[in-house]
């Protein structure tokens, strides 16, 4: 029997707590380095801006059932890059009123807005912060051209500290309008080196077994609890399948927390994997089937283990026909989606609509993906046309910005060679059209 992608994509899907989100599609958290940073004031750092606001309006079109804001640092100095959105209890500026139009330009059109709330931990960079902290001392390698001090450990005071700020961000985002909040677990982030015996080395209470090691995790819930009204305020974790890394966090250890995040009243876990030191999107899969949906293996062990919390899975879908097999074999029951939203943000509005079969190639190289679609999110937070990465040409003169050989007026001024080449990278300006 041939599978209606858009008649199984476009079910709505309620939540245990009793929201509902209009369709399976959920846009995974992305940073989008569109606020206000500054070196030395950071005060100054992390106010949404015109072009951030614009970003999410566009993905607000996109008929996207959850739209994930993110990542949102919960302190200004544990960003995951400059120019990320910050929600810190001791900015002077009003963080809710900061955020209100944003949350508004996302939900405007149905969607269901999460902020995802995150700090670096050893994974912010030395030219944010010489100083970063972790759960222990363990430093990260250098990725990407970036470089990370040594981290120390986080006192007592700082994680009781860190617990309270969390769950103020997620307060401020309540206040704000959103309808929920998710914590970031995954990706070697801060609570994730809390989760990996590979970083965390402590030996009190919030490290040796996976109940010490996750103890932050379920006291930021119960905080959070105590803010927000969670009959109006989905509660988010996305989590790790793995840590792709020896000795970090495991697949046996994912899947006993995803039953105790059940059991804490968490209404939806995405799962992703890797860390800086082993990104998941590297780790080889042996079908084709597989190699579109990362985790989708694992997902089918967990799903059977969670009798109410919602399972979202995200990481390499590209056709429609796989994310319907995907939700209609029950391995998930939401489809996140992340690269291919910054090409094409109304990429989930088209399959429901029946007229795309799935999003476009990515010919980029996959260690400058995330450059691409910085450039791409770019793009749309200032109404230009998408560049467009199913084109080679494309991809090799974004490529040559991102590696410091060319400058972007360049590009722009050189003459191409063949006019597809000029429409691939001008974008067919569908994307604008709205």
């Amino acid at each position: 029997m041939a599978i209606d992608a858009p008649a199984i994509l476009g079910e709505p899907i309620t939540f245990p707590n009793g929201m509902s989100a209009p369709n399976r599609f959920l846009k995974s958290a992305m940073t989008e380095r569109l606020c206000t940073y500054d070196d030395n004031d950071l005060d100054a750092r992390g106010k949404p801006t015109p072009e951030y606001v614009k970003t999410y309006e566009e993905w607000g079109k996109g008929q996207i059932g959850v739209v994930v804001l993110g990542n949102i640092p919960i302190h200004r100095e544990g960003l995951e890059a400059k120019k990320n959105a910050i929600i810190d209890k001791t900015s002077t500026w009003d963080p809710v009123e900061a955020f209100k139009p944003v949350i508004a330009a996302t939900k405007a059109h149905g969607s269901l807005c999460i902020g995802q709330l995150t700090h670096g931990g050893r994974q912010v960079s030395e030219d944010v912060s010489k100083h970063p902290v972790s759960s222990s001392d363990v430093q990260s390698p250098p990725l990407g051209g970036m470089t990370f001090a040594k981290p120390r450990p986080l006192t007592i005071e700082e994680i009781n500290d860190l617990v309270d700020r969390w769950a103020y961000a997620a307060e401020v985002l309540y206040k704000a309008g959103a309808d929920g909040a998710q914590l970031h677990g995954a990706h070697g982030y801060l609570l994730s080196q809390f989760l990996s015996s590979r970083v965390n080395k402590r030996t009190d209470d919030y490290g040796g077994p996976l109940e010490n090691k996750s103890r932050i995790v379920f006291r930021i819930i119960d905080e959070i609890k105590k803010r927000v009204d969670t009959s109006k305020f989905i509660l988010s974790m996305k989590l790790n399948s793995a840590d792709f890394a020896e000795g970090g966090f495991t697949g046996d250890e994912s899947k006993i927390l995803c039953q105790q995040l059940e059991a804490a009243g968490l209404d939806l876990i995405e799962l992703s994997g890797g860390t800086y030191e082993s990104l998941a999107f590297e780790h080889k899969r042996e079908s084709t089937k597989q190699r579109e949906a990362y985790f989708i293996e694992f997902a089918q062990q967990v799903r059977p283990m969670l009798k109410k919390t919602v399972l979202c899975v995200t990481g390499g879908f590209r056709s429609a026909h796989a994310m319907a097999e995907a939700v209609s074999s029950g391995a998930t029951q939401m489809i996140g989606l992340a690269r291919p939203l910054t090409a094409e943000p109304y990429l989930c509005r088209d399959i429901l609509a029946g007229k795309s079969q799935g999003a476009k190639p990515n010919k980029g190289t996959s260690a400058l993906t995330t450059g691409l679609s910085i450039i791409q999110i770019g793009a749309m937070s200032t109404g230009q046309p998408i560049p467009d990465l199913s084109n080679e040409a494309t991809c090799k003169d974004l490529e040559a910005v991102l590696m410091g050989k060319k400058s972007m007026e360049e590009i722009k001024q050189a003459k191409p060679h063949k006019e597809q080449e000029t429409k691939a990278y001008q974008g067919d300006g569908q994307s604008r059209a709205q």
